[in-house]
């Protein structure tokens, strides 16, 4: 009864309800905020260009493995993707086994079934090639198999008690930046709602950035997860908990998006633009492991989970909204962001902070016009709003330091108008086609 009273709390619009709330999220932020810069979070050593995954290779054979769990997934496993470390591995004579049973998104049943062919095949290490879904697998894989327990024991925070086993990772996408961060989500069987798993020794050992792996990606998912990349670089810079350090790491990875993703998106096989893209996830991913996320995530994931859309999608979907909400308590941080890297327009560097972050704002929705993202969800339920608005403040309180906390009316008032934004285009659309 206590945890349905708290939740509903996250959906009250009573004054000093709200209160507490903030007070409780506020405390949490500070918490996580000493916990981000008490607890040494290591990077993994980063291998950047066509021979990366050699370079990982030769790594993990020096650190002494000799049979290789590589997890990964049937789509990237039928395109031969994995073949280029699985040639190598067979030029040194490494064993390894390759499961390919990730799927987006993926459950702990998905996950239990690779742990149990891992422990099964006697492997000494893993390496993930995939995108966020697969590393995160990969993660939870290592750090089940190094602590002899089940997947579910470790959601939480710091619930292992020994380290994983070696892990390494080969990010196909530009997205998620999961490769730098020490945690991992897990979606319930069930209920499909995420479930995330934090502790400082998931991060992996190394991880290599290869744009050939990378320059077969199709456009739209090159635009999903670019967009990703830049909402962690977004939520992080306006983040109560950045700092010096995550301020380099989420500007850096926000100046590149916006210079190489519209690039990579009219041509996948610009390597140097795959390689930017690459090391701006990373980046962004460094930079959230610290400072953390917000709103955009919070309600992406819920999307998600209700309407099954690809999370760097549902980010761009939500990405706009939160902007506009923040605006006011975020336009200083804005500015100097679109100041220190160069996204203003000429003449513009002595024009107030308003106009400056409104000038940012505007080109974040022209790049993911420009990316040619519908932003619009099929199928949405106005009956789902009070679980999601639940589920989304609930998220951001126990995890995130945001530049400003809504109540449950501000957040089921987004999904409103991406309903409304929703339904609009579906009767434009049905009224082209009655005209065609």
């Amino acid at each position: 009864m206590k945890k349905q009273n708290s939740i509903s709390k996250l959906v009250s619009n009573n004054p000093l309800q709200h209160a507490g709330y903030l007070a409780v999220a506020k405390t949490r932020a500070k918490v996580l905020k000493a916990f981000a810069y008490v607890v040494p979070i290591r990077r993994p050593m980063l291998f950047v260009g066509e021979t990366a995954c050699d370079e990982l290779c030769d790594m993990l054979i020096n650190e002494g493995s000799t049979n290789v769990f590589i997890v990964t997934d049937a789509v990237l496993n039928k395109l031969g993707i994995p073949a280029k470390v699985t040639d190598y591995l067979d030029a040194k004579n490494i064993s390894y086994k390759v499961y390919d049973g990730i799927t987006p998104d993926p459950t702990f049943k998905v996950i239990e079934e690779g742990l149990r062919q891992s422990v099964g095949a006697k492997c000494d290490s893993i390496i993930a090639i995939g995108g966020g879904s697969v590393i995160d697998a990969a993660k939870m894989i290592a750090m089940s198999q190094g602590n002899n327990c089940k997947p579910k024991q470790l959601i939480g925070i710091l619930k292992a008690r020994k380290p994983s086993v070696p892990l390494y990772c080969v990010p196909t996408t530009a997205g998620t930046g999961s490769e730098a961060t020490l945690g991992a989500v897990v979606s319930d069987d069930k209920t499909h709602q995420k479930e995330l798993s934090i502790d400082p020794r998931m991060v992996p050992l190394a991880a290599a950035i290869d744009p050939v792996i990378m320059k077969g990606m199709p456009a739209h998912i090159t635009a999903d997860t670019g967009i990703d990349v830049l909402t962690h670089a977004l939520e992080a810079w306006m983040s109560v908990n950045a700092s010096v350090e995550t301020d380099y790491y989420a500007a850096s990875a926000a100046k590149a998006v916006m210079q190489y993703l519209p690039i990579v998106y009219k041509d996948g096989g610009n390597l140097k633009a795959r390689e930017e893209m690459g090391i701006a996830a990373h980046y962004g991913g460094i930079a959230f492991n610290k400072a953390g996320l917000g709103y955009v995530h919070a309600i992406a994931h819920q999307l998600g989970a209700y309407y099954s859309i690809p999370h760097g999608r549902a980010n761009a979907i939500v990405l706009p909204y939160i902007l506009d909400v923040n605006r006011k308590a975020s336009q200083k941080r804005l500015a100097e962001l679109a100041r220190k890297t160069g996204m203003v327009q000429a003449g513009q560097a002595s024009s107030s902070d308003s106009d400056i972050a409104d000038h940012l704002i505007a080109q974040v929705r022209d790049l993911i016009a420009t990316l040619n993202i519908e932003p619009t969800v099929k199928g949405m339920k106005t009956s789902d709003f009070d679980s999601m608005a639940k589920a989304a403040a609930k998220e951001v309180s126990d995890t995130y330091a945001v530049p400003m906390y809504m109540p449950a009316s501000g957040i089921k008032d987004i999904l409103t108008k991406i309903k409304q934004a929703s339904d609009e285009r579906a009767d434009k659309d049905k009224s082209s086609d009655k005209v065609a």
